[in-house]
């Protein structure tokens, strides 16, 4: 089976056809997704989603692009939103100096707000981070986000980068990016790190995989990151499965102790 880590399954670009996209998922393997918030109407509408289907949950958070609009009462809602028994970590959060759509200085405030937020809470982190590595890693060590951990999704850094989040104490997951021809230095992380410590995701609608460029990614082709994972670390695909899907279950689903069916 296959964990799909990260994905925007609730938002707009799947209401057409959802069932549709659960249905190839579920032929493809996978069994488990993790619906991603970036702001408090798409965590809404992953925590509804997760409501009505038992392999499906969500996380509550305020991405980087959208924190510029933040107010205190969205705060005080993120904290109700994210007690709900199904929400299973707290993002997607972090920092974004690419497109800079919010200023630095208030992508740098909102996410140590967000980290409190996410202490209080006891919620692993699900972490953006784009053209911010030193930023971030500084953040996450003065705010000791290390006791939560969490995960660098869509990872897009090199061995180094990979080093640092390790030592953190966080996984790294690898989305359709890894397997990009020019993605040399994500595939040389990946290699490097140890299995043990790897998630893969989709971040669909965005980034398909090689081969599917261009058209909308969906959580069925988890499935190409993972093939592409086992050959780069040459190995059998089912360890991959087996292992990324156990990691999933040690960061995100440790409070279900009898889920899922589909983890055996």
């Amino acid at each position: 089976m296959l964990v799909d880590t990260h994905c925007h399954i609730a938002d707009p670009d799947f209401d057409a056809d959802r069932t549709e996209v659960l249905r190839r998922a579920d032929e493809a393997g996978v069994k488990v997704i993790l619906s991603v918030g970036c702001d408090l109407s798409s965590s809404c509408r992953a925590i509804r989603l997760a409501e009505k289907l038992v392999n499906i949950f969500a996380t509550a958070g305020v991405h980087p692009h959208e924190v510029g609009k933040m107010t205190e009462e969205d705060l005080g809602q993120l904290r109700n939103l994210s007690r709900h028994p199904k929400v299973v970590a707290f993002g997607e959060i972090g920092l974004d100096f690419h497109y800079d759509y919010s200023p630095r200085p208030v992508q740098q405030q909102r996410l140590r707000d967000q980290l409190s937020l996410a202490s209080e809470l006891s919620l692993p982190l699900v972490i953006h981070t784009r053209e911010a590595w030193s930023e971030t890693f500084g953040i996450l060590t003065e705010m000791r986000a290390d006791r939560l951990g969490g995960v660098f999704h869509c990872f897009t850094g090199g061995p180094a980068e990979a080093e640092r989040a390790l030592g953190l104490g966080f996984l790294v997951s690898f989305s359709g990016i890894l397997t990009f021809p020019r993605a040399k230095p994500i595939q040389a992380a990946a290699k490097e790190t140890p299995l043990e410590r790897i998630l893969i995701e989709t971040d669909s609608p965005y980034l398909a995989p090689q081969g599917f460029r261009g058209k909308r990614n969906e959580p069925a082709w988890v499935s190409h990151v993972a093939k592409f994972l086992a050959e780069i670390k040459e190995i059998p695909y089912e360890e991959v499965a087996k292992s990324t899907s156990e990691n999933a279950k040690r960061l995100f689903f440790s409070k279900y102790p009898d889920f899922p069916l589909n983890f055996k």
